[in-house]
């Protein structure tokens, strides 16, 4: 299953976001079950969020992906939302 992981930046903790952007990528490529990845864009055009599409079997792994993300345990986000996704194009 895909599942969609919204989420966003607190306000101004860009320096929180830069400064685990490494450990996120590499949770990434270490967990192998991130299908696309980018960070959503605030009005001043810079990085206030996150859209992580994940291939995996149950929403409970989605749920411990999210949870174990460095983002996440340094408290980056304000907001998240897990929800089921179904590709229809792409």
């Amino acid at each position: 299953m895909r599942v969609a992981l919204i989420c966003t930046d607190k306000p101004g903790h860009l320096e929180t976001r830069k400064a685990n952007r490494e450990a996120h990528l590499a949770y990434i490529r270490e967990t192998g079950v991130v299908e696309m990845a980018g960070p959503l864009l605030g009005a001043d055009g810079g990085m206030a969020g996150s859209l992580i599409v994940l291939q995996v079997e149950t929403m409970a792994e989605a749920e411990a992906w999210a949870a174990n993300d460095p983002y996440n345990k340094a408290g980056l986000f304000d907001t998240t939302l897990l929800k089921e996704w179904n590709k229809v194009i792409g």
